[in-house]
Order: C-alpha cells, then structure tokens, then sequence
C-alpha cells in the first residue's frame, strides 16, 4: 500500500418495524411513497447491519461486499453518488482542509464498502432498512455529510429512510416531484416510553418467495383495496398512533397496529397474482395474541407482519415474561433445536403458576419447532459508529476480512 493511507469508518444501524405501513411507490426511481409510514427503531444490540466504508488513491474501482460476497447494485451506488454530491458541495461552500473537514482529493478516490446483518437478509426482517440506513449513515460520517440524509438511505430502500434515527420515527410521503420533502424525521427519541418492548417470533430465516419490490409493484397495478387503503384509511390510522404514542396510549396503539398489519396482507391477497407471505404459524400466532388479549379484556399485545411470516410483538414491559413463557409453551423448541438458544436478547423470567386458561386456549395447537427462536428487544437509539478498530469489516488492505478468510 505504499504510504497510502486508508480512511475508514464502521458503523452500526438497526432495523426498524412499521406500525403504519409502507407498501406502494408513486416514484420507483427516487422510492417515493404512496403514503406516509410511522416505525419503531429496534435496538442495535440485536438486530443490525454492521458497515464498513474506506476510501484510498490505491483502489482501483468502488468495490461493495454484503455478507462476505462481492455485489453490483444500482441502488447501492445511488446512495454514493448522492453522498459523494452532497460532500463535493459542501466542500465548495468551507473550501479548505481543516479536520472538520476532508482533503479535496478524497472526493475522487474510489470506495470500497463491506456489510453484514446479524440476523437473516431477506426473510421479511427488514434487512434492507437496516443495511442502506448504515450504507448511508457510515458513507455521510466517511464523507463528513451532514444533515438529514433519510433521503439517501431512501435511495436504497424505501423503509430505510426510518432508521437512520432512533425511537418512533415517521417518513413523510412527501409531495414534491423531485422527491426533497419526502423524509424521515424523529417523532420521540428511544427514552420516550421505556416500558415498550419488542418481540421478534422468527418463523423461518428463509428468503422469501417474492421480494417487497416485486410485490409492493405488483399491489400498485393490481390491487383496487390499496387504493381505497391510501384514500380513506391510512391518514386516519396514522394520526390515532402518532398520538397513541405521544400519550403512551398502548390500547390504541395496539388496535390500530393490528389492524393495519391485517388490511397490508389483505392487499397483498388482494393483488393478482395474489401474494400471501404469512403462513400457519403466522395465523396461529395471530389467534394466539387475539386470545391472550381476550383472557386479560384489554389489548396487551399487538402483532405485525411485514412482507414475510416472522412476527413483531410489540407490549409492555409488565407483559413480556408471562408472554414469552406461553409462546414457549404452545411453540416448545423441536428434538432438532435443542442446544439452541430459543430466547436471544434481553433476558427473560420463568413463569411457574400461570393460570390453566391460558394454557388450555382450544383455538391453539402445540406446534413443537414452528418457531425457531424469540428475540427478546426493546426501542433503540438509532445509527451508531463503532470506535473498536477491530471491528471493522475491512483489513488494512481495504479487503474484506471474512472474504479473505473464506477465499
């Protein structure tokens, strides 16, 4: 390498699960929206894309690797073009070399940028979200871009543009045609309602059959209940959550989480070909939270579905380990999973004395293995840079270590 140096950042970003749904693009070039969407960020601890970004004059072409395999993505390199434009102007406007700042030539040198999720890529966990926000959010660090850059993660994925922040987010849809007011912007940081906690039911760590781009497509032509689901539903529904949220009102928030999440899958059956990424299980777990809500006569868990069968559980603290012991119960870990840890993340409790009705709900069957594993989670504070070098994806070659160890 010479006396080259290596500039490198590595950075963190979490996933992040919609409780208003994003489902139809009005712009597919700019990913543009045919609603507005409101997510909670999940916590980094457990879920997330880990991303390194370097530039150097000794590389010889923008070179990306996802999971320790080389990659070509148009979208990918969107957001570097847009990172790239954004740094070259901001540069034009300061014009010098201060630490603030970076040295003019480092606008012209090539890239080379390494990720990895801890958790499935492309099995309805927003995988996506978590690796185009971190895209965006290591690259603006790199390129010391600053400001809300929602809209660049946007050009990677729709659904990323929430997870560059922490908390309750909401992505306007926007009405510009140029697409500058179609952003992210934080409703209420991570320490607004502590007591809310996460559940992530992992169902299958597969890829799914039809990918969201596919499908959300295939709703916007088809689907005559997604556009019924824009005019007349969604507005109302998000408005009820922003101030479900702002009040730590979880009853109504739940409700309406569940709801949408049941009226996003009917569009998908709706769309034609029909698209159904929820399976047995899915239903099964569905029935499940609806019974345990009915045992207690108010709403103490909500489900949601994105494009594949895994669950999100959202609840209150108060609920969690009572929750997790009947899922156990009715979903026990298989011959083949033992050994395995079947709840991951936060710790949870034993329960001995839980009442026989709930352990006796006629509308479940013990399905031993139907869910692989619980990660036990809370609301998150968004990106992150990673100090530790070690940790970095990248070797002092500007290779990626595991490609390397694996080649």
């Amino acid at each position: 390498m010479g006396d080259f140096k290596i500039h490198s950042v590595t950075c963190k970003a979490p996933v992040n699960i919609a409780v208003i749904k994003y489902w139809g693009k009005r712009d597919t070039k700019l990913i543009l929206p045919l609603n507005s969407s409101v997510s909670f960020t999940l916590c980094t601890e457990h879920l997330c894309a880990t991303t390194t970004a370097a530039v150097s004059p000794t590389f010889k072409q923008d070179q990306i690797w996802l999971n320790g395999e080389k990659i070509e993505n148009s979208r990918l390199s969107a957001c570097l073009k847009e990172i790239r434009r954004r740094a070259r102007k901001r540069k034009s406007v300061s014009d010098n070399d201060t630490d603030d700042n970076i040295p003019s030539e480092m606008l012209n040198w090539n890239v080379h940028i390494c990720s990895k999720n801890n958790f499935p890529t492309a099995a309805g966990l927003a995988s996506s979200a978590a690796g185009y926000a971190c895209l965006a959010y290591c690259l603006a660090k790199l390129f010391k871009v600053e400001g809300n850059i929602s809209d660049i993660a946007r050009l990677g994925s729709g659904s990323a543009s929430r997870s560059v922040f922490g908390g309750a987010v909401q992505w306007d849809m926007g009405w510009d045609s140029s697409g500058s007011d179609s952003i992210a912007r934080q409703l209420y940081p991570h320490t607004h309602w502590p007591e809310l906690k996460v559940l992530i039911l992992v169902v299958t760590d597969q890829q799914k059959k039809v990918s969201s781009f596919s499908g959300m497509q295939g709703s916007v032509e088809t689907s005559e209940l997604l556009q019924y689901r824009i005019k007349h539903c969604v507005a109302s529904r998000l408005d009820a959550v922003v101030n479900a949220i702002g009040n730590k009102d979880f009853e109504t928030l739940a409700v309406n989480t569940m709801k949408e999440s049941n009226q996003f899958h009917a569009v998908c059956l709706d769309t034609y070909p029909p698209i159904s990424y929820l399976n047995d299980t899915s239903h099964t777990i569905q029935n499940l939270v609806h019974s345990f809500n009915k045992y207690h006569q108010c709403a103490k868990v909500a489900y949601t579905f994105d494009a594949g069968p895994n669950a999100t559980l959202y609840m209150l603290e108060e609920s969690v380990d009572l929750f997790i012991n009947i899922v156990q119960h009715y979903f026990p870990p298989s011959l083949s999973q033992i050994g395995e840890p079947f709840v991951r993340g936060l710790p949870v409790n034993l329960i001995d004395n839980i009442d026989e009705n709930l352990l006796n709900l006629k509308s479940i069957q013990t399905t031993p293995g139907a869910i692989k594993y619980i990660i036990n989670t809370a609301v998150g504070s968004g990106p992150e840079v990673v100090m530790d070098p070690s940790e970095s994806l990248l070797g002092e070659d500007g290779l990626p270590k595991q490609y390397k160890e694996s080649s």
